[in-house]
């Protein structure tokens, strides 16, 4: 985003404030209520709060042009090119394959394909970002369940849940990591022009940090997640759906092969360069936009209309009313004042617990702030809020990142705008037929969220407070208890996907320790 250097008139007070929460609590009471477009309440609200600002700036109101420059353009560049590369490939037929080897690999066992699906949803959101994994995999899943008679809603909800949480593994998973990633690094703290900042250089991260503080959390959450969206879907998720696998490989089988090896390539290049950004230094955008200019003149150049029929403009205007709205509450201090709130509530505790009490305030405030936010502002405005805290508190700032970063990723579950994989699939899944409101993401969202966060509580105060040995002692139990409740499933006749999430072996541990309290 351009730095307006947008300053209030003087003497204001808290006003512009109260007046950014208020606009804040309309938009979201449109949303919930449904009742105009959220698109539509993304606009109202960002022409509400522009309104707001500029008759609390200083000068002039904001000119179009300057408006624009609220917008995060990176993020929609990414999602437009990725929009239209999806576009080109969906008539090949390769999501339609795709669909068919998920099912072969389930045996008709409707958990068993859950499982795959946010599995696979899990790992390509670590390593790819999972805004794109979900751009690839919504019409997947959508294509699937329409074979096999299912509601794909709970389908695409599971998928993206698992989407933010395997995201949260990586520097390039999950867009809040990429903020942190390119700010908190050693060089960029290096450059700040405060010289208590700069002086916190050597506790930059880098790539492989994230990986090792980050992968062991989101490790831990895994199959509780899987266990409690088991339990909440647990009459959609239920049974088999039997279908036979050479008629549908006949029918849904690849439809233009050289078109496939070139758009194929082309993606492969694309993804290639998402993960050589440390070295190329060239925007995620800019490598989807060029990808997809490159896509359509190898496909074919002279037709545009079907590689732009995938892409979903509403979407990318609720994307770019959001930013509007939010980076217009930044200006007015909204999320300055909640950064305040955060520091003086750190404050509050003496020294000895003051680590302690800033990494659980700081994952828990990124978390609800991110689940009715949206992830990406959010982390913009508190990174150098992070910063402040570690130089003026005499804080280690590894944790305090990391934090943050499990907040921020984390709580992107909450809502269904917390999040931009979550938007995506929401449009995708709308402009198939099959809309996903706010209250239906929300009852499954947000209960993981809240799992989810108490998980890597636990995690974050055990390593980052205690001893960071705790790190391989509960990496381990972790994986232990894992396969000590797989073998227990399979002993009892179970599939391999029901005796990963075998809740019976957890209650059947506790009803022998009680019984043997029992008998003593």
């Amino acid at each position: 985003m351009i730095d307006l250097e947008i300053q209030l008139k003087p003497g204001l007070g808290k006003e512009p404030v109260w007046v950014g929460l208020g606009i804040l609590l309309f938009v979201y009471a449109l949303i919930i209520s449904e009742v105009v477009h959220r698109t539509l309440a993304a606009a109202i609200g960002g022409l509400a709060a522009l309104a707001a600002l500029n008759y609390y700036k200083k000068g002039g109101a904001l000119s179009l042009a300057e408006t624009t420059a609220l917008i995060e353009w990176e993020t929609i560049g990414l999602l437009l090119g990725m929009m239209i590369m999806v576009g080109i490939m969906a008539h090949t037929g390769i999501f339609e394959w795709f669909a068919v080897q998920a099912y072969k690999q389930s045996k008709g066992n409707v958990w068993s394909l859950v499982v795959i699906l946010c599995v696979v949803t899990a790992v390509l959101s670590a390593f790819l970002d999972n805004v794109t994994t979900m751009l690839l995999l919504t019409p997947v899943t959508i294509q699937l369940a329409r074979v096999l008679d299912l509601n794909p809603i709970p389908l695409l909800i599971s998928e993206v849940i698992f989407s933010n949480i395997g995201g949260t593994a990586t520097m390039i998973g999950d867009p809040p990591n990429i903020i942190i990633g390119s700010t908190m690094s050693e060089s960029a703290i290096a450059d700040n022009g405060k010289a208590e900042i700069a002086a916190l250089a050597s506790e930059g991260v880098t790539f492989t940090d994230f990986i090792v503080e980050l992968a062991p959390g989101v490790l831990l959450t895994a199959v509780p997640c899987l266990m409690m969206i088991k339990w909440m879907y647990a009459s959609e998720f239920a049974g088999e759906r039997i279908r036979d696998v050479k008629e549908l490989e006949a029918k849904y089988g690849i439809k233009d092969a050289k078109m496939l090896k070139v758009s194929g390539t082309i993606l492969c290049l694309v993804i290639l360069g998402f993960f050589l950004n440390p070295i190329h230094h060239v925007s995620v955008s800019w490598v989807a936009l060029v990808g997809a200019v490159l896509m359509v003149l190898a496909t074919d150049r002279h037709e545009l209309e079907e590689p732009l029929e995938k892409v979903e403009w509403t979407t990318l205007i609720f994307f770019a009313g959001l930013f509007v709205l939010i980076h217009s509450l930044m200006e007015l201090g909204v999320i300055d004042w909640i950064g305040e709130q955060v520091e003086a509530s750190i404050e509050f505790f003496s020294e000895e617990y003051r680590l302690v009490a800033a990494l659980i305030i700081i994952l828990w405030v990124s978390a609800i702030a991110s689940a009715f936010i949206d992830n990406i502002p959010y982390t913009i405005t508190m990174v150098p809020v992070i910063l402040q805290l570690s130089a003026s508190l005499d804080l280690e700032l590894g944790p305090l990142i990391w934090a943050l970063a499990f907040g921020a990723c984390l709580g992107g579950n909450g809502t269904l705008i917390g999040a931009s994989a979550n938007v995506v699939t929401a449009g995708m899944s709308e402009e198939a037929g099959y809309p996903i409101s706010f209250n239906e993401f929300f009852k499954a969202g947000f209960p993981v969220m809240l799992l989810s966060v108490a998980i890597t509580t636990g995690y974050i105060v055990m390593v980052y407070w205690v001893a960071p040995v705790w790190k391989i002692i509960l990496l381990c139990v972790g994986l232990f208890g894992i396969v000590w409740q797989y073998y227990n499933g399979k002993k009892k006749g179970k599939n391999w996907a029901e005796a990963l999430v075998d809740d019976e072996s957890i209650i059947d541990y506790f009803d022998a320790g009680s019984s043997q309290t029992s008998e003593e």
